[in-house]
């Protein structure tokens, strides 16, 4: 290699400087996102609770019935176990059931063995599958109901003195159990309001398709607060069971959970967020490259080394296929210059042999000349240098024909 006329050598690292100028503007707003993030976390923190939870006063949660009922002199407590569920469980208390198709079989055991003994209310959200048949036998979804608000339809007097309601944006069932009563009718004629009667001890099951009657944003329109208030508020105390990652480690529980069930809800939402910042920030650097930029290199290489340096390349990686590929695309483009062949059919076999053939001996034939300069990948180094060999004797034979 020869160095170009006072050429000092260069680096192309790129100093301390220069980093901080390219990162910083990243890092200024991945400073703000994450300053804001803890912000809006902390501010947020007092009253941010679980789906359904009666802490919190987010659109999903039910703070503001809990406080309905708290005025109404109804007790409130929330437990995340169906053991807590089962020992809170009693004459005077109401037991609401969040969300029942989480509870695994021994806890649906432990829940379903407590109400039976309890002389309570239990009150079931959108039960369907296992979990309606062992807490609430006898009754039977029969699939997602038509219409959202619905008339009670029924003589019950929670569903009389309430009047319409959004009963229907969850499940419709049917049961066979006398004395139940059956409220809230969708437009198939199934209801989605079921209270079942309990054992001698007086208790009873209420069956609720939709949990949209005791959210937040919705406990103010139709009738949902006077029913959600009559159904949860009849005994003197109301107990909130919100099942959680704990009742899977409770003992005797041999159902096994999934890592996508044991993920807290909100995770999938946080995800979505990063990965759509990562995207623009993406984005964002992209636009900051521009075009390429030439520069002058420090040091000349002659051709001659550029084309040995290629070919030790070719060698130590075997690439004798790769190598003929070159050396006969070379070949054809000066072959096709020199017998008239545009340069855009010099790669044409029925172009390029018969005007190379038309120039070469007698000895030679269309057939030698498209074996050269179209054939097969040689079988090893010595058959690669007889190509390269003959390919040369055929050029220069063309140009002295």
């Amino acid at each position: 290699m020869t160095t170009t006329g006072g050429a000092a050598a260069t680096s192309t690292a790129l100093t301390a400087a220069q980093l901080w100028t390219r990162a910083r503007g990243f890092l200024v707003v991945l400073g703000i996102l994450l300053a804001g993030a803890i912000a809006i976390a902390g501010l947020q923190s007092g009253n941010r609770h679980g789906y359904l939870d009666p802490r919190s006063a987010d659109p999903y949660g039910t703070r503001a019935l809990s406080e309905l009922l708290k005025e109404r002199g109804v007790a409130g407590r929330v437990v995340t176990t169906a053991r807590e569920a089962a020992d809170a469980a009693g004459p005077g208390t109401t037991l609401l059931v969040t969300q029942p198709d989480l509870l695994g079989d021994s806890q649906r055991r432990v829940i379903r063995s407590a109400t039976d003994l309890s002389g309570g209310r239990t009150v079931l959200l959108s039960p369907h599958g296992p979990s309606l048949a062992d807490l609430a036998p006898g009754a039977h979804a029969n699939g997602p109901a038509q219409q959202d608000n619905l008339d009670p339809g029924c003589v019950l007097p929670a569903a009389a003195s309430a009047g319409r309601a959004a009963t229907g944006g969850g499940l419709r069932y049917t049961t066979a159990v006398p004395g139940a009563e059956l409220c809230y009718f969708s437009g198939d004629g199934d209801p989605t309001l079921l209270i079942l009667p309990g054992t001698t001890k007086g208790g009873d099951t209420v069956v609720l398709g939709s949990d949209i009657i005791l959210l937040n944003e919705s406990l103010a329109k139709e009738g949902n607060a006077s029913l959600a208030l009559q159904l949860l508020g009849s005994r003197p105390e109301l107990v909130w069971y919100l099942p959680s990652i704990a009742d899977a480690s409770e003992p005797g529980d041999t159902e096994e959970k999934s890592l996508v069930e044991l993920i807290p809800a909100g995770w999938g939402w946080a995800l979505l967020q990063l990965f759509t910042a990562a995207v623009l920030a993406a984005l964002w650097r992209a636009r900051r490259l521009g075009p390429l930029v030439t520069e002058k290199l420090p040091v000349a290489i002659r051709a001659s080394e550029a084309t040995e340096g290629r070919a030790r390349l070719y060698r130590k990686a075997g690439a004798r296929d790769r190598a003929a590929t070159v050396l006969r695309a070379a070949a054809r483009e000066r072959l096709a210059a020199l017998v008239g062949v545009p340069a855009t059919h010099a790669h044409e076999p029925s172009a390029l042999v018969p005007a190379v053939s038309a120039r070469l001996a007698e000895t030679v034939g269309a057939h030698d000349a498209a074996t050269l300069l179209f054939g097969t990948t040689p079988a090893d180094d010595a058959a690669l240098v007889a190509l390269a060999d003959h390919l040369d004797a055929l050029e220069r034979e063309v140009r002295t024909s």
